[in-house]
């Protein structure tokens, strides 16, 4: 049966006082950093400026996401909805399906590599994974990420479990550099649809994600902190539930950034798993906007498609 979780309060619009709150409270905190991150970011080489969540500082000392953009701003934004009540369709998809990078939008995928390797074994998480489960999904904590990235065997480890989930285009990152893995909003409705509906199968050996790993993971995807609620929930109904997980990296060479946002959101009597994919952002507010506009889009559309 479809997923049908209980209903909590809709992000409001962007017009709304509330949100604008939310995004000063957010850029704020980005602004801020972690010294655990820097010091990652420190120990790991210039490489490591990839790895999301929160933005990295440069050689100079300054924030990259008070940086001017450098580079021209050639924002493409692609989305893919599937209406989770008719699971068996094909997804609605606008714009170009190529790959993306993924920014934080990969803690889910490693989340369900970890779930899925975990069955294998015959056992649950370790209160240790679950304490670095919670702070990679609902506050995009990077030092969890990177912890449960080398667990899960990074990119191999990953992309052995993504054939088995039937994502056939996407490439985790080299080493450490997670949030450099490629993606498309296809694989991306494949991984959703893994995760919110019952009756996914694996493409090669019939093991598939359990009630309970599924459950885990839509769970934490409810549990969002507040700052980082925005995205596809915009596409959801005033009062109607959603679940998601959102990515956001600014690029050090141009300045632009990559805002992506992924989840399940319910829009008239309808359920629907929903996919932003978005690069060449002249800033990060203004990515959210471009996201939270399409994510509207897509949706209306599938809405109308019926």
């Amino acid at each position: 049966m479809p997923y049908r979780p209980n209903p909590r309060p809709a992000t409001p619009s962007a017009s709304t006082p509330g949100r604008r709150g939310r995004r000063a409270r957010l850029c704020a905190a980005l602004l801020t950093g972690s010294m655990a991150t820097l010091l990652a970011i420190a120990m790991a080489g210039p490489a490591a400026a990839a790895v999301t969540g929160t933005p990295m500082r440069s050689g100079a000392g300054t924030t990259q996401a008070s940086a001017q953009p450098t580079g021209k701003s050639e924002a493409r934004v692609t989305t893919a909805v599937l209406d989770l009540d008719h699971p068996a369709g094909k997804p609605q998809v606008r714009g170009k399906d190529v790959p993306y990078d993924t920014a934080s939008i990969i803690k889910v995928d490693i989340l369900a590599t970890l779930l899925l390797q975990a069955q294998d074994a015959g056992r649950g998480l370790t209160e240790q994974e679950r304490t670095r489960a919670e702070a990679m999904i609902e506050h995009s904590d990077n030092d969890a990420a990177t912890a449960l990235w080398r667990e899960i065997g990074l990119a191999p480890g990953l992309e052995a479990v993504n054939k088995r989930l039937g994502l056939s285009s996407t490439v985790g990152g080299a080493g450490g550099t997670w949030g450099l893995t490629r993606t498309t909003v296809s694989d991306q409705i494949r991984l959703l649809r893994a995760v919110f509906t019952d009756d996914t199968t694996s493409s090669t050996s019939g093991s598939v994600l359990t009630a309970t790993s599924r459950n885990y993971i839509r769970t934490l995807m409810t549990r969002i902190a507040a700052g980082q609620s925005w995205g596809v929930s915009a596409a959801s109904d005033s009062g109607a539930g959603w679940a998601l997980k959102n990515g956001w990296l600014q690029r050090s060479t141009t300045g632009l950034w990559d805002i992506n946002s992924v989840g399940r959101v319910t829009s008239g009597t309808h359920h629907y798993l929903v996919v932003v994919l978005s690069d060449g952002n002249t800033s990060m507010t203004g990515g959210i906007a471009t996201v939270e506009h399409a994510a509207r889009t897509a949706v209306t559309s599938a809405r109308a498609a019926g």
